[in-house]
């Protein structure tokens, strides 16, 4: 009993693996903030410090400039291609290994 999986259905896994991969780093990394919210206090202190002024030193800076919206697209087309070339190589090795590991289990069945 031999089992035969032509290179188009090979193809259709790994390319639907790395569909998933992708949407699957698009959906974590989502609603995640840049930032970490500061834990409030619910209650007033019951050890409080002296207030005390903290002296605070004014320099001049540069305004802050936007980069270009060819920058910014850039970006975006890196970014995405990152995600598309990490995804792909994940879904190939997870594709293969899972394969590897059917094809030995089924060989010790044999046995």
């Amino acid at each position: 009993m031999s089992v035969v999986v032509s290179v188009t259905d090979l193809t259709t896994q790994a390319a639907w693996m790395a569909g998933l991969a992708i949407l699957a780093l698009v959906l974590a990394g989502w609603r995640k903030n840049a930032r970490a919210t500061p834990q409030i206090p619910r209650g007033e202190p019951i050890l409080r410090r002296p207030w005390e002024p903290i002296p605070i030193a004014e320099t001049t800076t540069s305004l802050y400039k936007r980069p270009g919206l060819l920058r910014r697209l850039w970006a975006a087309v890196a970014g995405s291609a990152i995600a598309v070339v990490i995804g792909a190589v994940l879904a190939v090795v997870i594709a293969f290994g899972t394969g590897w590991l059917v094809i030995t289990l089924t060989d010790l069945l044999k046995q």
